[in-house]
This record gives C-alpha cells, sequence and structure tokens, in this order.
C-alpha cells in the first residue's frame, strides 16, 4: 500500500458566482468545483479541509486547503494539472507537503481580511462585484481613528450575525487601519480569528461613524455592551477578501 501524503494547497478565487466555500446541497460552492478538479487530476475525489469559511459572494486572494492522498502526483505537477481544470474564477497558486498533525484550519495562527469601499459617485463597471459601491466620498481618516477601537482582546458577541455557531465568542484583535487609494477606500484587519460576519459587521458600523450616527469612542462602548442592536449593518459580502492566512 503507498503511503499517505497530506498535501497543503494555496489558492485564491473570485466568491461571485459562488455560494461561498464550503459544500451545500443545490449550490455551487469553491470546495465543490474544487474537488471536481481534484477527481480529474487524481482520479479519486478526495476530502479537503479549508483553513476557514467564506460566505456567498466573498473572495480570498489567499486561501488554503489540506488533502490526504496516497496519490504520487508531484506538488508542482499538481498545481499545473489543477489550474488546467479549473476555471477562471479559481488558481491553485501552490502546494508542498505537510506532516499529519498539521491542519489548515486548526493550525492557523492569525488571519488577514481585506474590505475594499469604492466611494465615487459613478460605480465602477470594471469593480463590479469585488468592490462595496458607496456614492459619498469618506472620512478614511475618521474610520481609521474609530477602527482602532477593534484592537485588543474582547468578547465581540455584539459583532456576530444571528446563525454564527461559535460558542467561545472571545477574539484578538492584533492590528487594523483604514487607507485610501484614489477612490478605493481599504479596511484590513488582523487576528486570531473571525466570527461569523464579524468583518462586514465591523465595516458597517464604520460607515455610521462616517455618516454621523457614531462619534469616536462610541466603538469602544458598543464592543463592551455585547449588544449587536447598537452596531451597524452587515456590509455586503462583495467587498470581504480573505487577504492572508498565517501558520
Amino acid at each position: 500500500m503507498k503511503p499517505m501524503r497530506r498535501l497543503l494547497f494555496e489558492i485564491a478565487y473570485r466568491g461571485t458566482a459562488y455560494h461561498g466555500y464550503q459544500v451545500q446541497q443545490n449550490a455551487r460552492t469553491v470546495a465543490e468545483v474544487m474537488q471536481d478538479a481534484i477527481e480529474v487530476v487524481f482520479k479519486k475525489r478526495e476530502g479537503i479541509t479549508g483553513c476557514s469559511r467564506t460566505d456567498t459572494g466573498v473572495h480570498a486572494n489567499q486561501f488554503y486547503f489540506h488533502m490526504d492522498t496516497q496519490a504520487g502526483i508531484p506538488c508542482e505537477a499538481a498545481v499545473i494539472a489543477l489550474n488546467n481544470s479549473l476555471p477562471g474564477d479559481i488558481a491553485v497558486k501552490s502546494c508542498r507537503e505537510v506532516g499529519p498533525e498539521f491542519h489548515a484550519r486548526y493550525s492557523v495562527k492569525k488571519k488577514e481580511y481585506l474590505y475594499k469601499i469604492w466611494d465615487a459617485p459613478i460605480r465602477n463597471p470594471l469593480l463590479d462585484g469585488l468592490v462595496l459601491h458607496n456614492r459619498r466620498r469618506l472620512d478614511e481618516a475618521l474610520l481609521n481613528r474609530c477602527a482602532q477601537e477593534f484592537l485588543g482582546t474582547h468578547d465581540f458577541i455584539g459583532f456576530c450575525s444571528a446563525g454564527g455557531k461559535m460558542h467561545d465568542t472571545v477574539r484578538t484583535i492584533y492590528d487594523c487601519g483604514v487607507v485610501r487609494d484614489g477612490d478605493l477606500v481599504e479596511f484590513r484587519v488582523t487576528g486570531n480569528g473571525f466570527l461569523y460576519n464579524m468583518v462586514r459587521i465591523m465595516v458597517g458600523t464604520l460607515l455610521q461613524a462616517d455618516y454621523g450616527r457614531l462619534k469616536e469612542g462610541d466603538i469602544t462602548e458598543i464592543v463592551a455592551s455585547k449588544d449587536r442592536s447598537r452596531g451597524g449593518i452587515t456590509a455586503g459580502p462583495e467587498g470581504l477578501y480573505l487577504n492572508r492566512v498565517l501558520y
């Protein structure tokens, strides 16, 4: 019998056409399409374990999954063959062998998310489905100051949508901030983990500050209150990217 290998794949995808990463019944997902390609290349529909879950319409600049296989295909050849079998909105960036103790999800130390907002009166058709369109000019300096209130270790239950299954809602935010590049405003946040829709609620809350409905210091109070009703809306999925995964 051939020895079992654990392969770690790095992929990127545009989530616009998918109902998230995780396999679902009667819905096209990134994992399903990935497994279709794996079945073609490895001649077997191997199970895969992702580093995270992304929702419908959410993108990933960097996403990892591991797969156990007895196939002897070299990693470099697997990358080329899988990309030849995948649609244009998913790409395999790399593959390497890891030890059996490595786990794509549980070995993660930090994740960085990126949220993109196009804040111009006219939408950019080249970015359709890739950014949130906000028609009024944002005050990125104000948003950046308010974003600093997320830093630290807190119970973020007030920034979690109903339906989240996490029992432990304490998370640590190591870094976050808002910057502008022309008409594109970007919110980046790095933490040891994130709750269901947490980043999108962070963005929705920051936008409330820009609209004058919250003032500096209010986010600190909202986090401490653990009250979802005090935060902002859940911003749309189109601007959200899983940007980096750190092991």
